[in-house]
């Protein structure tokens, strides 16, 4: 009787629900929360590793407006999220398509393909680091080789050069991410719709019908926004291959971030360069969860 009572006392209880969810926003606020607030708080102070910080208000920002180093972060941030991001979703979409076909050993192609996205970060910047190396590089050794170049390219040596590496690298790693969902999407999708669309051809082939885009863009949970807010604060392949250079050439915010706050010494002039980042971030964040809202 007395466990009834109880049952039946947790089931009309408007506490019960707010209970379950302490001890998860207890650990929250402990590891995500308080790191955050005081991030913010040392961006407003002159504060250097050992030593403690002075409240000096918004001159790291002013600092950061004046600084060419930071501008041109900024720009490098925006055009590699944007162009990876671009590049890996038309990929990403181009492999789905391709794999949602049956041909022998299409599982075997579908077990390669998630190779890129489960190898660890560090591991696969390190062979990209070789790949692009002035000395080692086997696309140079191939293109001298066949008679193209005559010396060794600098891939990482030249700014536009090492950014396009870094891309290339970025999509590589990616682009199994959008496959994945986008093949999932495909799959999901009633076989009446693919019979609608091999009776609906145009004079170039098959057309999709609206209900095949529809339902492949509820299916992939909007792969696009979750690999922006990854990319936009890629760290271990842009730092593991370039370190920010040639000349802070291709760096991000949060690796210039790194750099002052951890190599340089500068805590609060690096914790203002990853605040700066706080607006995007949460903007990103607002769709990643509307998308799964709008999924569930």
């Amino acid at each position: 009787m007395a466990a009834r009572r109880l049952a039946f006392a947790l089931e009309r209880g408007s506490w019960f629900g707010p209970a379950l969810v302490v001890p998860a926003a207890a650990l929250l606020g402990l590891l995500l929360a308080y790191p955050l607030g005081l991030g913010v708080w040392l961006g407003f102070q002159d504060a250097k590793i050992g030593a403690p910080g002075a409240f000096i208000g918004l001159e790291n920002y002013q600092y950061l407006l004046d600084d060419p180093v930071f501008r041109l972060t900024a720009i490098n941030t925006a055009l590699y999220t944007v162009v990876t991001v671009a590049l890996k979703l038309a990929l990403g979409l181009g492999l789905a398509l391709v794999l949602n076909q049956r041909f022998a050993g299409v599982r075997f192609w579908r077990s390669v393909l998630l190779l890129p996205y489960v190898v660890p970060t560090v591991l696969s910047a390190f062979a990209w680091w070789w790949i692009f190396d002035p000395q080692f590089s086997f696309i140079s050794w191939a293109l001298v080789k066949l008679g193209l170049i005559d010396h060794n390219i600098d891939f990482l040596g030249d700014a536009w050069l090492a950014r396009g590496s870094l891309m290339v690298a970025n999509i590589w790693r990616g682009t199994p991410f959008f496959t994945i969902g986008y093949l999932a999407g495909l799959q999901s999708i009633p076989t009446d719709v693919y019979e609608a669309a091999q009776d609906r051809r145009r004079p170039r082939g098959p057309r999709l019908p609206r209900d095949h885009l529809a339902a492949l863009a509820a299916a992939d949970r909007h792969p696009d926004t979750f690999s922006a807010i990854f990319t936009f604060t890629d760290f271990q392949l842009v730092w593991t291959i370039t370190r920010g250079g040639p000349a802070n050439a291709t760096h991000l915010f949060v690796t210039l971030a790194y750099q002052r706050a951890i190599v340089g010494g500068s805590m609060s002039e690096g914790a203002a360069i990853a605040a700066v980042t706080l607006p995007a971030l949460g903007l990103l964040a607002f769709a990643a969860l509307r998308a799964i809202r709008e999924r569930a």
